[in-house]
């Protein structure tokens, strides 16, 4: 049975410039429609089912857009988001030739328990997504890697030790690329602050002079703690 592809409904958009922030004040996300033999198409997209759907497709993801009715095969890329409240402020929308190979970068995803972890070492994902070239519908939405291959820190995965299991998804990144790997974890050094010769602390030289290393003035030696004239 052929799965079907979430369905996304999209607008033709006619505000551009700085006029978008109400667009996004109103729930609405700009986007623009692009693809082989065709000019690019302002749109809008209402936020929460754009969301959704990019949350559960990612960038790999086969998607039907509506416009007026009308269904179009697209990959969402190049989502945007805010500095300040990382709100999606923008997408594309990549029209694909069904017929057509493409190149996409699909997502990694880490499941299982490392034994290498379980012993105290670090987990460090390297990459986390793999390029891959395919025909649209055969993209693969994610790569599962299992930790379980981690036994000791000098373990690792590479793109070479991924199965995959579909001959119709040929993976163009490098095979010797390490996806995921464990480390001891590294031991804290004590840094000790060497201070060169004549960069004596102010507050070192107080202590100092605090000390007696000062000469004593020469009109107050062997006279006592205060000058003759103050006594009495």
């Amino acid at each position: 049975m052929k799965k079907e592809n979430p369905k996304l409904v999209a607008e033709k958009r006619t505000v551009k410039g700085r006029k978008v922030k109400k667009l996004r004040a109103a729930g609405q996300v700009p986007a623009t429609l692009y693809g082989k033999g065709m000019e690019s198409v302002s749109l809008q997209i209402e936020d929460r089912p754009l969301l959704k759907i990019l949350e559960e497709v990612g960038e790999a993801g086969l998607v039907d857009l509506i416009i007026d009715k009308e269904e179009t095969p697209i990959l969402l890329r190049n989502p945007q988001y805010g500095v300040v409240n990382d709100r999606l402020i923008h997408i594309d929308c990549f029209k694909v030739d069904l017929s057509q190979k493409i190149l996409a970068h699909v997502p990694v995803e880490l499941i299982g328990e490392s034994q290498s972890v379980r012993n105290g070492n670090i987990l460090i994902e390297v990459t986390s997504e793999i390029e891959v070239e395919a025909l649209p519908a055969d993209l693969p939405e994610k790569i599962v890697v299992d930790l379980s291959a981690l036994a000791t820190a000098d373990d690792v995965i590479t793109v070479a030790d991924l199965k995959i299991g579909d001959d119709k998804v040929e993976v163009k990144t490098h095979g010797e690329q390490v996806i995921v790997k464990t480390e001891e974890p590294k031991e804290e050094e004590v840094i000790e602050e060497v201070v060169a010769p004549g960069e004596v602390p102010a507050t070192e030289q107080k202590e100092e002079s605090e000390e007696g290393d000062q000469p004593e003035p020469e009109a107050d030696k062997g006279k006592g703690d205060q000058p003759e004239a103050d006594k009495g």
